[in-house]
């Protein structure tokens, strides 16, 4: 069974990110994902780059998959310390 520390680790190994917080239940999953790697994309490219941090997880042990994705400066501003 896939659990949420396992696809946290996942999109640590393949981004660079400065905070990570993943829940779920198993197939369903929510994340929290704060990188310097996303400033200046979109929200689409952003969540691109979780995706391909996640390979052929996201395809085979994944159902579902909702996150928000910071960049460092965004997170501060709603109020965390890095």
């Amino acid at each position: 069974m896939v659990t949420p520390e396992s696809v946290r680790e996942s999109i640590e190994a393949g981004l660079a990110c400065e905070h990570v917080e993943v829940i779920g239940d198993g197939q369903h999953f929510q994340a929290l994902i704060v990188s310097a790697g996303f400033a200046g994309r979109s929200r689409v490219q952003r969540h691109q780059l979780v995706y391909a941090a996640l390979g052929e997880r996201m395809r085979e042990e994944v159902h579902a998959l909702s996150m928000q994705t910071l960049t460092p400066d965004e997170w501060r501003q709603a109020g965390n310390s890095p």
